[in-house]
């Protein structure tokens, strides 16, 4: 179905299961998938008198390939918003059908819906036109300049300024295809968006105003340049002019260079040609037991080394015996003879008196003294320290005054 004007053929199309459709190359082609139309195809809402709303979200792809078409993009912002399929189709794939899976997902009951569209393209007569221009335009995003309502106001004025006999669009594409940023989500900015038209008379005179000296030296300033036609999109479209791109395909020349093979470029050697499906079979027994069973043996030689130099090469306790001084061997007989007293003593305190407290004989009278406690002494009232009043025959120091007398 055209849109726009007379002069203005730009497709526009809604989704039908299995349907096809004649869009031209070279002519912007846009196929809205309406949400409304695949509400039908998923149960109804479970509250009675409530209007269904569900979130619903498309997948579309080129039957037999994970994504679409390279001309073919596809837009949906919310769940709750319809999806656009959009692009120009190119010259190459005149004649050939191109079939698009789109499947809906109904993000609340988790069910699919699968329709097919069936691209036709067709040739145009006047493809490519000959004079094209590329507009920015600022205060819109790309899915409210894909709706027909506000593409054909736009291609309405640039026919104004332009006065052509045919006009069509060409192209739609994001400013964030093009490497834009995301706008900040305040004042209610637009990421922006590139339209480019072609017609077929050369561009007007005030389309041409922003090539002269003046508006370039405002563009590189960063300022805004001077149209005087800006006035007739400033209502509805703001163009950054400084943007705008024209071009002639009638004085563009071919580029073509024949190449001269020489040093450094590799001679032609034809298509590729991949292998082909009767392979031969190859044993990778061999492989396995290069791969595995070496290295297993070599790990396994090891550790029979490692174990007979652990376990068969201990020198023991008697060679260790016979190569230490008996000397250093009674102390350390000592040692643990008296460490196993103590411990025994730790365990028990009812066992009988360590050596320590056996009777020895007095410093002084040379008598033989008892042990301090008796046998049945209760042992753990036993003060750490004794004092010179709880300890008999214990020889009393003489004591200096402060008079300078001595008593005993």
């Amino acid at each position: 179905m055209a849109a726009g004007k007379k002069d203005v053929y730009t497709i526009f199309s809604k989704v039908h299961s299995d349907r096809n459709v004649y869009p031209s190359a070279g002519v912007l082609f846009v196929h809205v998938l309406e949400r409304e139309y695949f509400k039908g195809e998923f149960p109804p809402y479970p509250k009675p008198g409530e209007i269904s709303n569900d979130p619903i979200t498309f997948n579309t792809n080129l039957m037999g390939y994970p994504d679409r078409p390279g001309w073919l993009r596809y837009i949906q912002r919310t769940p709750y918003s319809d999806g656009v399929l959009y692009g120009s189709p190119t010259a190459d794939n005149v004649g050939k059908p191109t079939i698009i899976e789109i499947t809906a997902y109904n993000r609340r009951t988790f069910e699919t819906a699968r329709h097919n569209l069936i691209i036709n393209i067709m040739s145009a007569e006047d493809f490519p036109l000959p004079y094209q221009a590329e507009f920015f335009i600022k205060n819109m995003n790309v899915e409210e300049m894909l709706a027909s309502e506000v593409l054909g106001d736009f291609l309405g004025a640039v026919k104004n300024v332009w006065q052509p006999e045919r006009l069509n669009a060409i192209n739609i594409t994001s400013a964030l295809d093009r490497g834009g940023r995301v706008p900040l989500p305040i004042n209610d900015l637009k990421e922006g968006v590139y339209v480019m038209v072609g017609a077929d008379v050369p561009f007007s005179s005030c389309l041409r105003e922003v090539e002269n000296p003046q508006n370039q030296l405002r563009c590189s300033q960063e300022m805004e340049p001077i149209i005087t036609c800006d006035k007739k999109f400033r209502t509805q479209f703001y163009i950054d002019w400084c943007k705008i791109s024209l071009v002639d395909k009638t004085k563009q020349v071919s580029t073509y260079q024949e190449v001269i093979r020489g040093e450094g470029i590799l001679p032609d050697g034809g298509e590729y040609k991949p292998p082909s499906d009767s392979l031969k079979s190859r044993d990778y027994y061999t492989d396995f037991l290069i791969t595995l069973a070496v290295p297993s043996a070599v790990a396994l030689v090891l550790f029979l080394i490692l174990a007979y130099i652990m376990c068969c090469r201990r020198e023991g306790v008697e060679k260790r015996n016979m190569q230490t001084p008996d000397i250093q061997l009674v102390h350390h007989s000592a040692i643990q003879k008296s460490t196993k007293e103590l411990r025994d003593m730790s365990k028990n305190r009812e066992i009988a008196w360590p050596l320590s407290t056996l009777p020895v004989f007095h410093p002084v009278t040379g008598e033989i003294i008892p042990p301090l406690h008796t046998d049945n002494y209760d042992s753990t009232n036993m003060p750490l320290m004794q004092t010179q009043q709880n300890l008999p025959h214990q020889t009393q120091i003489p004591q200096q005054q402060t008079t300078g007398k001595w008593y005993p």
